[in-house]
């Protein structure tokens, strides 16, 4: 049998082996390894403060200052906490950040969809300029708006209500920015589907892109809640009667009231922070899937 015949072999299905060129497994290469170290070093940095906050104030009081600074103190002991719930209404400001927060994110999410949907599917004079307008209320710092909103709600008698501290929230150009991003990815061939079967504007953005929109509208929303959840700066101005202040509020009222104490500073930073760490640890995946749909990362 003459001439030669050349065989190729091909890596068995499920043998594990990758789908590079040369069939080789990766390698830890100097910049792989320098990534991983990095990455290593900023979860650190992430969390050793709040590592020495839980321990902080698990400790006696009198532990907190004394020199040298020890992780642990003579003992563990949940004084601290005791004694954060008992100096101030604790449960009741934990329901009203809860109830805030809550009533914030859903008016943001209503009214930030329905702008990008507005400035992304209909054509009417000034949208450039108004969209334009939206868009660079991302670039001014809310501080600066803090004195006319104020006066807005002392105008408006919401001083020391709920809606006062909600109302100035619910506009976030961010959100309708992210939002326009997602909506232009939107078949329109969609709506133009259903504009057919005589469905109006309206069914057509709560029955098909509502739906199709839920990963970024969750990523909108967590987003949104965390951010109410953690704001100090405007409730801490409008609010004044203890019964109507959030839980960043309270505490720092309490703080301000019975002086320095270390232990029991870190135990309501522990208690503020708890529940946006259960939020993210059930939705961390919404989180990342509506990143991923917004299209910002291949901007």
């Amino acid at each position: 049998m003459s001439g030669s015949a050349t065989f190729t072999t091909r890596p068995a299905p499920g043998s594990g082996r990758p789908a590079d060129a040369g069939g080789r497994r990766p390698r830890w290469t100097p910049g792989r390894i320098a990534l991983l170290v990095v990455a290593l070093l900023l979860t650190a940095a992430w969390l050793l403060p709040l590592a020495w906050a839980v321990a902080t104030s698990l400790k006696p009081e009198g532990d907190t200052t004394r020199t040298p600074f020890s992780w642990t103190g003579s003992r563990v002991t949940f004084d601290a906490y005791g004694k954060v719930w008992e100096s101030g209404d604790l449960m009741v400001w934990l329901m009203n950040s809860a109830y805030i927060s809550v009533m914030t994110t859903l008016l943001t999410v209503v009214t930030c969809a329905m702008a990008a949907y507005g400035f992304t599917r209909t054509d009417f004079r000034g949208r450039r300029l108004l969209h334009g307008l939206v868009l660079a209320g991302i670039m001014v710092p809310p501080q600066v708006l803090i004195a006319p909103l104020f006066r807005e709600m002392v105008q408006l008698g919401l001083v020391d209500t709920y809606w006062g501290v909600i109302l100035p929230q619910v506009a976030v150009p961010a959100m309708v920015f992210i939002l326009v991003k997602f909506f232009e990815g939107v078949p329109r061939e969609l709506e133009e589907a259903a504009f057919v079967d005589g469905a109006g504007r309206w069914r057509v953005f709560w029955t098909i892109v509502i739906p199709l929109s839920r990963p970024v509208l969750a990523a909108v929303a967590i987003f949104t809640f965390i951010s109410t959840w953690n704001n100090f700066l405007w409730p801490f101005l409008v609010t004044t009667d203890p019964g109507g202040m959030t839980l960043p509020v309270g505490l720092v009222n309490v703080q301000s009231t019975f002086g320095v104490r270390y232990a029991q500073i870190m135990a309501s930073l522990v208690i503020a922070g708890l529940p946006l760490l259960i939020v993210f640890a059930f939705f961390q995946r919404q989180i990342v899937r509506g990143i991923a749909h917004t299209g910002l990362a291949g901007q």
